[in-house]
């Protein structure tokens, strides 16, 4: 399992950061730890095709989770999200864009969301965002951290349910593997139900998708159920825990905004008292299908998702709903894959005499002549059933 698939989790520490900041900016100390990080003036004479911004109490931030490598000049954002600073509301909304989304990029044509940070860094993924969803973005902060055991662990672990015997079976073997790569031994998970969560178990429990668990899909449920636990952690902590963490995190920090940009989005943060956050997935549960050979695309009609995005983000919509009463809990009950709408296309088909099976390794993956089997992106083996479907060993 590659090590690097552990660091999207860790996007949804930006969370963390803005309250962070907002808790521990009040004296010097705190304003220069808040800062401490890696600003990017890269993108004042791009053009981001960025709309205009329809309400000045409304910041849309782009958030991307990077898997960089020391020598690495490129990386995939393997988390996108949208952060909005909404001061009117006091409220943080986080917009998870599902990163093998198929959306058209500027120059590249019809690929994978996740691809234009890739092909052109932040100002181009910025960009397809933009194009594909009618957004005002203009900023982005991105993350690349290796250090989520250790940040969990400095909080003393933090609260997660372990729902099913599935999640808990599929749990202990991401951390056995994990062990293995880093040559340790770590504790599993003993059982399911609300339990503390250690870094090592919080990490693979936001890393899990496999084994009847959810898919990708699931696993930014997961991520997400990550980042609140966190979130009510630090809500705890007195203010020199608070400055504490933040001197963690802010050097991992990449980003185009100036000090002189993010002073303004704190106070306005804060006006209200300390934010609510709230998480929203894009594409919602029943419009969405998997697509392409070896479903490797997520497939949906980009302007009904561009349509509810802004109504959630200008008017308070929860998707779903027909009022601006908003509902934090929307992630949390989600059941990952859709039953409906996104069954269809979504089976692969078994490897024949006129298939080539290696036409079905998915990206990133690949398949194993002598034996048959196939390994995913992770570097994980399986191999595939009478009806297509993927078995793991």
């Amino acid at each position: 399992m590659s090590f690097k698939r552990f660091r999207r989790i860790l996007v949804r520490l930006l969370t963390v950061v803005v309250i962070l900041a907002t808790a521990g900016s009040i004296g010097l100390y705190g304003y220069r730890a808040v800062f401490g990080y890696h600003y990017d003036s890269s993108l004042s004479d791009e053009d981001l095709s960025a709309g205009i911004q329809a309400d000045e109490n409304i910041t849309n931030i782009a958030l991307f989770g990077l898997d960089t490598r020391p020598g690495d000049e490129k990386s995939h954002s393997d988390c996108m999200m949208i952060v909005t600073i909404d001061n009117t509301r006091g409220k943080i909304k986080l917009s998870s864009l599902m990163r093998d989304s198929l959306v058209e990029i500027d120059g590249v044509g019809e690929d994978k969301l996740n691809a234009a940070y890739f092909r052109g860094g932040p100002s181009l993924a910025i960009r397809t965002i933009n194009e594909n969803f009618g957004t005002d973005i203009e900023d982005y902060i991105a993350v690349n951290f290796e250090q989520v055991v250790e940040i969990v662990d400095a909080l003393d672990g933090i609260e997660i349910n372990v729902a099913s015997e599935a999640e808990l079976t599929e749990l202990n073997r991401v951390i056995r593997d994990y062990g293995l790569e880093q040559g340790k031994e770590f504790s599993p998970v003993e059982k399911t139900g609300l339990q503390t969560l250690d870094g090592v178990q919080a990490l693979c429990y936001g890393r899990i998708r496999k084994g009847n668990t959810g898919d990708d899909w699931s696993r930014v449920e997961r991520q997400s159920v990550v980042l609140n636990a966190m979130f009510a952690k630090i809500s705890s902590m007195d203010a020199n825990g608070l400055l504490g963490i933040m001197n963690r995190l802010m050097p991992y920090v990449t980003t185009s905004l100036a000090p002189a940009d993010i002073a303004p989005l704190i106070v306005g943060a804060v006006k209200n008292g300390v934010p609510a956050v709230e998480h929203v997935r894009f594409p919602l549960d029943g419009e969405w299908k998997y697509y392409g050979s070896s479903n490797e695309y997520i497939m949906y009609d980009v302007d009904v998702v561009a349509d509810e995005l802004h109504e959630y983000i200008y008017n308070d919509v929860t998707p779903g709903t027909d009022s601006g009463s908003t509902d934090s809990t929307d992630s949390s009950t989600s059941t990952g894959k859709p039953s409906d709408s996104s069954t269809t296309g979504s089976t692969t088909s078994q490897p024949s005499a006129t298939v080539d099976p290696e036409s079905l390794v998915e990206e990133g993956g690949s398949y194993d002549a002598s034996t048959g089997d196939y390994y995913d992106s992770d570097g994980d083996r399986y191999y595939l059933d009478e009806n297509g479907n993927r078995v793991y060993y």
